[in-house]
């Protein structure tokens, strides 16, 4: 399973900064003032090849009443709800009663805690971090999360291993295609897993968020073996009120890492809205394939039918490549359709490509649109190879790669993706440029070379002999 971190300590403490340098962002509004967080703030990052997902969560004091209970509340779910829990303090304040209230609360969680110090640039580290030995943390990191120091080491030995975490993966535990179905919440989901059954094996009411968890389901149809995964509704943060549903969504996009196909459920009757784009991009940004599926297509007038996929057209332009279904999951109709495209998008997704083939497809894109010229050079090309699957990653390797514009790279996905018939899958591309051979290569001489040289110079030795002109012969 993916890993997921939650970040917790008093205001001011660094936290929402190191989020954005854990998730490479700005999404977390950092401010030199306490109590900027209200809310909790999930993001995704990634170490090298193990990914991860980021909690931020508002400020402890410790002793809180009123609102800051209730988000105190909030705050202690997401320890719960977290594999890894980093606890921040000041390393400049020093140790003050607010942490040890807050150490005293964590550690009736019964979870393993991370004592993390902040703000040890231009300290000691270790004077900063032996004030705070007295809280018996499980394990103490010093970092300067505004100078992105120590972060990287920290998560090193935190996070597990890529092979750890393929031996520990759930999804791994159950067998075929496993297919995710996600959306905003009242979209029909539920019933769609149902239909997609033949049997009612998750409940369904007209009410939204009855799906509170991430339900894993296998079945096996027409002898090919599959897992749904049914998740709970995600809509837009301001509406989310209820703690439970808050987590909820950090179940949907664990959930989403788990799938080789998503479908993402869209209402036909509420239209496309901005949250239902949000969700797609998580699913892109997973690199996992996309099947979009409009549902309750029945009852609608012909009108409406027509706006509706002139808007889905306009606004999933970008999605060329992802087969759209419309769909009445409560009546079935055009619901066994959509297993042909799961098909097609796993293998996909699966797919191995030869490395001859991959540089063939290459060189007949540059032959027919040659890349830029940078600074006076031909952006050169040279062969592409397969680097990894779901999402297929193809690497090309060449010389002056970062020049490559955006416009070329999405030629060249799109060159790919046609001759490749690749369907309903993100392909990725890395560029690596050749080293060059004589790059930092220093011409050193010996003292005694220098001063023959300087010698040679002063004496005029160093001009190489002009050539004799050849006298032209009269003619006799």
């Amino acid at each position: 399973m993916t890993p997921v971190i939650a970040l917790v300590g008093r205001p001011n403490v660094g936290k929402s900064t190191l989020f954005n340098q854990m998730t490479r962002t700005r999404d977390a509004l950092v401010a030199d003032f306490p109590g900027l967080t209200r809310d909790r703030k999930y993001g995704e990052g990634e170490l090298d090849d193990r990914r991860f997902i980021v909690i931020d969560t508002g400020g402890l004091t410790g002793d809180e009443q009123g609102l800051d209970a209730e988000m105190a509340k909030q705050s202690l779910l997401a320890v719960e709800e977290a594999d890894i829990v980093l606890f921040l303090v000041d390393g400049r304040a020093g140790l003050v009663a607010g942490d040890e209230l807050i150490a005293r609360q964590l550690r009736r969680t019964g979870k393993k805690i991370h004592l993390v110090v902040n703000k040890t640039d231009g300290t000691n580290p270790d004077v900063a971090v032996s004030d705070f030995f007295s809280l018996g943390m499980d394990s103490v990191f010093h970092i300067a999360a505004s100078h992105n120091r120590g972060i990287r080491s920290m998560l090193e030995m935190l996070l597990p291993s890529a092979e750890e975490l393929a031996g520990q993966d759930r999804a791994d535990r159950y067998p075929g295609i496993r297919i995710g179905i996600v959306g905003r919440p009242n979209v029909g989901k539920s019933t769609l897993v149902n239909r997609m059954l033949g049997e009612d094996r998750v409940v369904v009411y007209d009410m939204p968020g009855t799906t509170r968890d991430s339900i894993y389901i296998p079945f096996e149809r027409l002898g090919q073996e599959y897992t749904l995964i049914d998740t709970a509704g995600v809509r837009r943060r301001k509406n989310v009120h209820e703690t439970v549903e808050k987590f909820s969504i950090i179940k949907t996009l664990k959930a989403i890492d788990d799938a080789h196909v998503v479908i993402l459920v869209l209402d036909a009757r509420e239209g496309l809205v901005d949250q239902d784009l949000h969700l797609i991009g998580f699913v892109l940004d997973a690199g996992r394939s996309l099947v979009i599926a409009i549902n309750k297509w029945d009852g609608m007038d012909p009108e409406d039918r027509v706006r509706v996929k002139e808007q889905v057209q306009r606004r999933l332009d970008f999605l060329n490549y992802a087969d759209k279904h419309y769909i009445s999951a409560l009546h079935g109709s055009g619901v066994g359709v959509m297993y042909e495209s799961v098909a097609a998008c796993y293998e996909s997704s699966m797919a191995k490509w030869p490395t001859n083939r991959l540089t063939t497809i290459l060189e007949d894109a540059i032959s027919q649109h040659q890349p830029p010229m940078v600074s006076g050079r031909r952006i050169k090309l040279r062969y592409a190879h397969q680097g990894g699957s779901n999402p297929p990653v193809i690497v090309v390797h060449g010389n002056q790669t970062a020049s490559l514009p955006g416009a070329y790279k999405r030629y060249l996905e799109n060159t790919f993706r046609r001759v490749l018939a690749v369907k309903g899958a993100p392909i990725r591309f890395e560029f690596k440029s050749s080293e060059n051979p004589f790059a930092g290569r220093v011409n050193r001489m010996t003292p005694r070379q220098k001063v023959k040289k300087d010698n040679d110079i002063k004496e005029g030795r160093n001009k190489r002999p002009k050539k004799p002109r050849m006298k032209s012969k009269k003619p006799s």
